[in-house]
């Protein structure tokens, strides 16, 4: 797929901490010259710190619902790494609550950062490619939040259905140049399940209530999902698809039963 001694470029947003972090792991030990994009410039230091030996990597700071800033990171990968092959976009937030306590701020955030900073991330870096004869590849993550309804969580599921929709679309239009593929997890142990969690009266009896609305009765790590990423971002005949990595959650219909926040 790539030429002798050339390693693969791919952008990772996010990269600062959970899914993002692992992946960007998991590329680095596959042979990938991994960018890492997140807002904390601090954070993606220790993890690109903790890649494996002889890595090369790229630090830089960025807040993907800033065009300018999309832009500039972009074009700085392409400046010192060369011509990205791939992108995951694992960038997120999510700030549950009633319908009646959301806020436009808050709404606004959330599809700003996760449908939006998409957008942006794709855009670029298709942009990026324009010149490249070797088909490139893009991660969107997505959530079981795209395909079922959850209580509470109104601004993270629209948004989320947004980047299903979004996936397609860009599957349909950049094809055969660039795949475009979204994976979908359920609940993974992660600092922002772990925050959401906490909102909880009792943390424990909210941990217990996650794992129990699992078919599967499993929460699954941030490795696993950096690795179905991984796996999903070289999945030659693979574009338009979503991946379910949800213990069966979108099969079995979430419970009735909102989360206690």
């Amino acid at each position: 797929m790539f030429p002798a001694m050339v390693l693969p470029v791919t952008i990772v947003t996010g990269a600062s901490s959970g899914i993002g972090a692992a992946t960007a792991h998991l590329l680095a030990q596959r042979g990938h010259a991994v960018a890492l994009l997140a807002r904390d410039e601090v954070a993606l230091r220790e993890v690109a710190a903790a890649l494996p030996d002889g890595s090369t990597s790229l630090v830089r700071p960025c807040d993907v619902t800033d065009p300018e800033q999309v832009t500039a990171a972009v074009g700085a990968v392409v400046d010192e790494l060369g011509t990205p092959f791939g992108l995951i976009n694992a960038a997120g937030v999510c700030a549950p609550g009633p319908l009646s306590d959301i806020t436009t701020d808050s709404w606004h955030t959330t599809l700003a950062v996760n449908l939006t900073g998409t957008f942006l991330m794709c855009q670029a870096v298709v942009a990026a490619r324009r010149a490249s004869t070797e088909v490139g590849s893009i991660v969107n993550l997505g959530s079981e939040a795209a395909s079922i309804g959850m209580p509470h969580y109104s601004a993270y599921c629209a948004s989320k259905a947004g980047v299903l929709g979004l996936t397609r679309a860009l599957a349909a239009e950049l094809a055969p140049r660039v795949r475009v593929n979204a994976l979908c997890p359920g609940p993974v142990d992660t600092p922002m399940l772990r925050s959401e969690l906490a909102l909880s009266d009792d943390l424990d009896q909210a941990y217990k209530a996650e794992i129990a609305r699992v078919p599967l009765r499993a929460i699954a790590s941030a490795a696993e999902v950096g690795d179905a990423a991984v796996w999903l971002l070289h999945a030659g005949t693979a574009t338009g698809t979503a991946l379910a990595l949800d213990g069966g959650t979108t099969v079995a219909c979430y419970g009735a039963a909102p989360h206690q926040h």
